[in-house]
């Protein structure tokens, strides 16, 4: 067999424990032991989800009822540079950059979590997180200081060590994702939106509503009513463009590896 191919190995010519770019990736590569498997985890893409159910598969966990145990272990299950390039088979979940960005904003930032307050921090406290709207929170990205901050907006591309996948699986059709992977290594998908109430799902979807200007304190009230604005209601054509030039490389892999038919938006 071929080794696997690095893609940030030759990025820098420094030791490859010491190449910023690789060993963010490598952290992010998760060993299926049993399965000789590797799957690059990205947070906003069901990333709780395949953390327990590989914490499962590895048989750390039994079941969906311990997901806790999966926040203090991130790095528990992280390939070594021999099991990277050793792996029989190689996967990951894209999903698109438009609804990963208005998913992050009205989980992460409304809620006001520990990824907000990274947030908040790296904007240098300019603006309250209960004033910020999702048109505010956009066009700051286009700051790389901002960008690259936290991995929960960070571009997908740099969590992908390899170079190559044998399969890329998006979060926008999971369903096709769970079978392959049932058939392809006998890796059982369990699903963890339930418990963790990161995404959107159960609460009642508004649209056709202009929601760009909003603030952060507009979503919260409207998450105690068991609503949310629509991924699309958030955006204006200003958004749209600004979201394609900062993530134009992960809309492009998205494009190749998933089909444009699952985007937000047509570009």
């Amino acid at each position: 067999m071929n080794p696997r191919k690095l893609s940030y190995a030759k990025a820098t010519n420094s030791a490859l424990d010491k190449n910023s770019s690789h060993v963010f990736a490598q952290k992010h590569a998760l060993n299926l032991y049993s399965m000789s498997a590797i799957c690059t985890y990205i947070p906003k893409n069901a990333c709780s989800t395949l953390r327990l159910s590989i914490a499962i598969a590895n048989g750390c966990l039994d079941s969906i009822d311990e997901h806790e145990w999966i926040h203090q272990n991130n790095q528990t299950f992280v390939a070594s540079l021999s099991e990277l390039i050793k792996a029989e088979y190689t996967f990951t979940f894209l999903r698109c950059p438009f609804r990963r960005l208005a998913s992050l904003f009205l989980d992460k930032i409304v809620s006001k979590d520990r990824v907000a307050w990274t947030y908040y921090d790296a904007i240098h406290k300019q603006t309250e997180l209960d004033d910020l709207n999702f048109s505010s929170f956009v066009r700051s990205l286009r700051n790389p200081n901002v960008l690259m901050k936290d991995h929960h907006w960070r571009p997908q591309k740099d969590f992908l060590v390899y170079q190559r996948y044998d399969d890329y699986f998006c979060v926008e059709d999971m369903a096709s994702a769970i079978v392959t992977l049932n058939n392809t290594i006998g890796f059982s998908i369990v699903d963890a939106r339930e418990k963790t109430k990161h995404g959107s799902d159960g609460f009642d979807i508004i649209d056709n509503v202009d929601f760009t200007k909003n603030r952060a304190r507009h979503f919260f009230g409207m998450k105690l009513k068991n609503t949310l604005p629509s991924y699309k209601s958030l955006y204006n054509d200003e958004l749209i463009e600004t979201v394609a030039a900062i993530y134009g490389k992960d809309i492009d892999l998205y494009s190749q590896e998933c089909g444009s038919a699952n985007l937000l938006f047509e570009l």
